[in-house]
């Protein structure tokens, strides 16, 4: 299962590479759309759509979202209606995964999965536009956080993170992906001139919400009573279950972005 999961994720990697730093944006704008769609197709079954009909006007529905986004933006509106409804969003899920992780319904599911793609979407796209370069250190961030967080995780792994939404995630394992993503978040203050304290705070906080996106994923799939989102990807399951920290992770670092005056 490892050495299943280690080549999945060298195979995703060269995609994201060629993806990022090789198509041209809108090109990348349309794959990471494509992505999008996927990812709805999977969130469909959260909101207990079981026929194919079903799934596929949910997945129409956010792919509707993202062009009617996708338009706006091309004739030059400004959208952080878009990034900062997704933030409170996030907040809410936090408090949801905190305090009622058991209360669940497949209208909420339903709601929940505009609030987490397209913004989603909308971020990674700026974040592309204003440089390739940032997307690419938002992902890695976010894939340090993970791959130090498993492999804490399974080795020390004891104190249970949120038992009822995610038995397998522990403290340990959280401090793992703190200690991994705080190497990368070192290596972004060097990489892109920015002042430590600020940007090193940024970092933190994204991988809070990374986190935070990770285990409203979770939430749903319990709700939903599957394990995996999808069975696309050998060793990880499905888009979703891919994607779900960096949902989260790509508004908040935009916007932190921008707020904090770290764009350059």
């Amino acid at each position: 299962m490892l050495k299943q999961r280690v080549m999945t994720a060298l195979a995703l990697a060269a995609v994201a590479l060629i993806v990022i730093f090789l198509l041209p944006h809108a090109a990348m704008k349309a794959a990471l759309a494509l992505l999008v769609v996927a990812g709805a197709w999977e969130w469909s079954v959260f909101r207990g759509a079981a026929s194919g009909a079903a799934r596929l006007a949910y997945a129409a529905l956010i792919a509707l979202g993202v062009a009617i986004v996708w338009h706006l933006d091309h004739l030059g509106v400004r959208l952080e209606a878009v990034l900062y409804a997704a933030l409170v969003w996030w907040i809410v899920a936090f408090v949801w995964v905190v305090t009622i992780p058991g209360s669940v319904s497949n209208t909420a599911a339903g709601i929940a999965g505009l609030f987490v793609l397209i913004p989603a979407w909308l971020g990674l796209v700026k974040l592309h536009e204003h440089s390739p370069t940032l997307m690419l250190f938002l992902v890695m961030l976010v894939v340090a956080a993970d791959v130090g967080a498993y492999f804490v995780g399974r080795r020390f792994g004891r104190h249970k993170l949120a038992p009822r939404v995610s038995p397998g995630k522990t403290w340990e394992g959280v401090l793992g992906g703190f200690l991994c993503a705080g190497l990368v978040g070192l290596l972004g203050v060097f990489w892109f001139s920015a002042p430590a304290a600020r940007f090193l705070g940024l970092c933190f906080i994204v991988i809070v919400a990374s986190i935070v996106g990770d285990l409203t994923e979770s939430l749903f799939k319990r709700h939903a009573g599957v394990k995996d989102s999808g069975n696309w990807l050998p060793g990880h399951g499905g888009v979703l279950d891919r994607v779900d920290s960096m949902t989260a992770a790509a508004p908040v670092f935009l916007v932190g972005l921008e707020r904090l005056g770290l764009f350059r």
